[in-house]
Formats: structure tokens, sequence, C-alpha cells
């Protein structure tokens, strides 16, 4: 199976310069791969260039730019034009199948914050010793950059990557290792529901409390975004110090709002994962359940619109935004299948209108938020418990055993 790890270098002033010329010019090859595309395809009878085309023209572009394009690695060059042809097959992909297209963007380098070797020894080196207490990674053109190794690598690299985080460098590895051995048996069966109010209920009773970690950084957010717009648009090399630490300040917010995400979605699939055999939650479409609901022409206004509650709506996305339910399921699937734990996603369709004790199915089950009362045989619970209840037990059925 393959692993990522994720660390953080601590490159001198010399390194962190190097580093953010790296991204720069591999931006740059991004970009300039991106014109030649959109160039072949609308003056050469729609001709489409294929990533083999401008692989080969690699060695003449670091030939005729040796400053910026010529210094870097070989493969690591490749890995960015593979990242293009990438995103062109699924541009095309979506055509085909009839979604929105979404044509890929000319990136600035500030959305451009990867750069991967797809080789460990080929243009990068990861130089871990057991003896040494210093860790360090090996990249062409930038040198030797301590890392903050706090964790063990286990098994053989794969790939390496350069990341960058606002004013902090992180170095991302892939090693591909055995199986490890799944933690023993508990012989417990568990359903989740997913939710905002309350971020999880499980079917046994218990509730996960929602942190709402964008709520509570909201109002900081909203102050530095407000000072950050003050400034005039510039590029970032003529941005003022001022403005460059604006800059760094959002960045720095919503860095932390993403690492406490991040760290309590971590903790919850590990608490479930320990602690039940089989899984079970809802399959929910989060990108269809945070769309933007569709204007309402005014058909006796030529012009204008009726409300169709697009306000309500914003609000209920930026929450389902902040719940990270799809980074939970994502750690969720990950963590089971090295614990040996069996995860299976269910049709949230009706689950908390269902009653669990006589299968009645009606809205009216549910009168508030956290009420379910049947109104058939007059069971009463907590509304998010019986949806993780029919969960459980849609689970099961999928799985092939006895409903709970």
């Amino acid at each position: 199976m393959i692993r990522a790890y994720k660390f953080l270098m601590r490159p001198t002033a010399r390194q962190e310069q190097a580093l953010g010329e790296m991204l720069r010019d591999h931006c740059s090859l991004y970009n300039g791969a991106l014109q030649e595309r959109r160039d072949a395809y609308r003056h050469v009878s729609k001709t489409s260039v294929k990533y083999g085309v401008q692989s080969a023209q690699l060695k003449d572009i670091r030939a005729f730019d040796p400053e910026r394009q010529g210094r870097w690695s070989f493969s690591s060059q490749q890995a960015t034009l593979r990242r293009l042809d990438k995103a062109m097959q699924a541009f095309f992909r979506r055509v085909k199948s009839g979604d929105t297209p979404g044509y890929p963007r000319f990136r600035g380098v500030n959305w451009f914050g990867t750069v991967e070797f797809p080789k460990d020894g080929d243009g990068c080196r990861w130089d871990s010793t057991p003896h040494d207490p210093v860790t360090r990674v090996r990249l062409q053109g930038v040198g030797h950059v301590k890392v903050n190794q706090h964790r063990s690598v286990a098994g053989r690299i794969k790939t390496v990557s350069v990341k960058g985080e606002g004013r902090k460098w992180f170095v991302v590895l892939t090693a591909e290792q055995a199986r490890p051995e799944p933690l023993p048996p508990t012989g417990s069966v568990v359903g989740i529901d997913l939710g905002i109010v309350g971020f999880l209920a499980d079917s046994n009773g218990e509730f996960i409390t929602n942190p709402r970690y964008g709520r509570r950084a909201a109002a900081k957010i909203k102050a530095a975004q407000q000072a950050l717009s003050r400034f005039p648009r510039r590029k970032a090399k003529d941005r003022t110090g001022n403005h460059r630490r604006a800059v760094e300040k959002v960045a720095a917010l919503h860095g932390k709002v993403r690492r406490q995400r991040l760290d309590h979605a971590h903790k919850a699939a590990l608490g479930l994962v320990r602690m039940h055999d089989f899984i079970a939650h809802e399959d929910l479409k989060i990108r269809n359940m945070v769309k933007a609901p569709a204007p309402k022409p005014d058909l006796e206004n030529a012009g204008s619109f009726l409300p169709n509650g697009s306000a309500a709506k914003a609000g209920l996305n930026r929450s389902i935004s902040d719940a990270g339910w799809g980074v939970f399921l994502t750690i969720l699937h990950a963590k089971a299948e090295s614990a040996g734990r069996e995860v299976i996603a269910v049709d949230p369709r009706n689950t908390s209108r269902t009653c669990p004790e006589c299968g009645h199915v009606s809205a009216e089950n549910r009168p508030t938020q956290e009420k379910f009362h049947c109104q058939s045989c007059g069971h009463t619970a907590h509304a998010d418990t019986v949806g993780a209840l029919n969960v459980l037990r849609a689970g099961l059925v999928r799985r092939g055993a006895n409903p709970a």
C-alpha cells in the first residue's frame, strides 16, 4: 500500500529564495505549455498538443533558458507537464459526459504550490539515517534542506514533492510499504450520520460536536481580508512590505483553520476505526449539496429576478464546507483500509424520516431538527440517532448480513 508523509522543512534564507524561484519557474512552464495547447487548438485547425510533444521540447527549452529552466530537475518538469495533461484529459472527459467543462486556467504562483519529483534519487534525495539527528532532503538547484522529521518513514520512497503554504515549506513523501497488521476485532458495528449542528451521531447514541473552526475565525479572517483589500492589486514582486504582510496574515489564518479541521477529522476517524469492525455512512454528494440555487427570472418584468433563497443557501453552504465532511470521509476510508476495517457508503435518502421501529416513512416524522416522532407508532428519539440506525441497517443489508 502507499502511505504519504508530510514534514516541515527548515530552509536557510538562500534556500528559501531558491525554493520560491523553483516554484515560479515551474509555474511559468505550466502556463507556457497551456498557452501552446490553446494556440494550437485555435489557430492550427483545432490541433491538440499531447504530453509527448511538449516533453520532447523540454531539452530545447532548458538550453534556451538555462538560468530559469535549465537549473531544475528534468523529471520534475516532466511531472509539471503531466499535471497539465491530466487537467486537459479531465476537461475533455467532462465535455463528453455533459458536465460543466471547466477549462484549465493559467496559474498564478500563489495557486501553483507544489513541485513533484517522480522518483527518489532523480533530482532529489531523501537523506534520513538512523544515527544522524538531522534529516535533510537534497533538491536539485536548492541544496540540502533540513527537515523536521517528527516520525519515522517506513517503506520504500516512491515520490518526493515540495509544497509551499504561506511562508512555510513542506516536503511530502509517498512510500510503498507492506500492508500493516489489522487491528484486533472488536465485534462492534456502527452507523454514522453526519450533520451541521452536531458533526457526527452514531447508532449507539454517541455524539461528536461540530467545532465550527471556520465560524470561530470568521471575524479575524474578515478583518484581515478587509485590510488586504485596501492595497492596490499588484504582482508579488511589486508589493510593499505592508502588502506582503497583509497577504501572509490572511494565508496564515486560513491555514490555521485548515489544519484544525484536518486534526479534528483525523481524531474522529481514528476513534471510530479503533472501536468498530464495520462502519456505515451516508454516500453524500457534497459537491451537489453546496451548489448555489438557480436564478428565477421574473416573467412579468424583463431583466428582473424573483427571490430564490440564495442568501440562506449561502449560509448553509458555508456551514457544510466548515464541517469538512469530505476530508473526514477520505481519512476514514484510508484509516479503515490500514486497520483492516470495513467501511460502506449507503443511499442517504429518507434515513432521517424512516422509523427504525415500524418502518413508516414520512417527512412529518421529523418535526424539528433534533426530534424524531413517528406518526404511525409514536416512537420518539433523537433524529440524528435515528438516521445513524437506518444507515447501519442499510449498510448491513448491502454487505449481505442480517439487519441489526
